[in-house]
């Protein structure tokens, strides 16, 4: 039997019951989790993942759940936290450029720009993506034109309840994707080119303020709903088969950008897969095209859109 006095005789972050995961999430949107917990350092995550897997216990972790949808019910298990544990960014200055070590838990925006201010250049695209430095290796995050693992070294996990460190190579990655869900991001190492810091700057600039003309900043959402097919676009598809602005309940298909579904207040779970499955059913009749989800689910059934592929 789990139990949180159990748990403190090894764990030194912290441990809560219950708690309601839409307070760690972008969506705002989330039931309870039946275990919460933030761990203090590595070492610490390593040791409650060893007990929770020893015990057979389900377990999720998560960073700044800024690509996640909660289901209402929430989940039954244990949900690990990164984000405040695991934060730091280390500089290693070199000649041409610079190795950059960071933890799963730091922010991306965080990671862009403590890089950018020792004008170290090859990162900046990521400016303006919410989310932690972890769930973006995973997902292999990018945007115009620029992926995170284009500089990335290598890659350290929890695989098997132990450490290893991964060569870029041996991480499969591609297009919004690698072979490292089934493992534990736990840190990664870059090697940087170095750039002007000005001009750094200034790119981040347009990047921001490109994503404030371009995207729904003003309500809470998980980023991009589904992946973009091979040279298409989710939302234009999206847009075209009518659904820009289409609400239910108090979710929203955004009346700025179709592949963004937006949190207006009140919405739950129900009504952001409601409106998943709306615009995927609408996408494959109008187009013969079945979108895959980039946003990620917990505590939903894997069969909840079996009918709509």
């Amino acid at each position: 039997m789990i139990s949180v006095e159990e748990i403190g005789t090894f764990f030194k972050g912290r441990v809560a019951i219950g708690e309601l995961l839409r307070n760690y999430t972008s969506f705002r949107i989330g039931g309870p989790a039946d275990f919460y917990l933030e761990p203090r350092d590595k070492e610490d995550l390593l040791r409650i993942v060893q007990y929770f897997q020893t015990n057979n216990f389900p377990f999720v972790v998560i960073g700044n759940g800024s690509n996640l949808l909660v289901s209402d019910e929430g989940y039954r298990g244990a949900v690990i936290n990164l984000e405040s544990g695991l934060n730091t960014v280390t500089i290693d200055l070199a000649a041409g450029g610079a190795s950059v070590y960071a933890e799963a838990g730091v922010k991306l925006a965080k990671f862009v720009d403590v890089c950018i201010q020792h004008g170290l250049g090859g990162v900046e695209m990521l400016a303006g993506i919410p989310g932690t430095l972890g769930g973006a290796i995973v997902m292999n995050a990018g945007a115009y034109g620029g992926e995170i693992s284009d500089y990335l070294r290598t890659v350290e996990i929890i695989r098997d309840a132990a450490f290893v460190v991964l060569p870029k190579e041996g991480c499969g990655f591609a297009y919004r994707s690698s072979e490292l869900t089934r493992d534990i991001v736990v840190s990664a190492s870059f090697q940087l080119p170095r750039k002007d810091r000005n001009e750094l700057l200034r790119v981040r600039r347009e990047l921001l303020l490109r994503r404030n003309e371009t995207q729904p900043v003003n309500f809470p959402n998980a980023g991009s709903i589904f992946k973009n097919p091979l040279k298409m676009y989710a939302g234009k598809l999206i847009e075209e088969a009518g659904l820009k602005g289409k609400r239910i309940g108090g979710a929203e298909i955004s009346d700025r950008h179709a592949n963004f579904i937006v949190n207006r207040g009140t919405a739950k779970a129900s009504d952001v897969i409601a409106l998943i499955r709306l615009a995927r059913d609408a996408v494959k009749e109008k187009f013969g095209i079945v979108l895959e989800l980039e946003v990620k689910l917990l505590g939903f059934p894997d069969d909840i859109f079996r009918e709509a592929a």
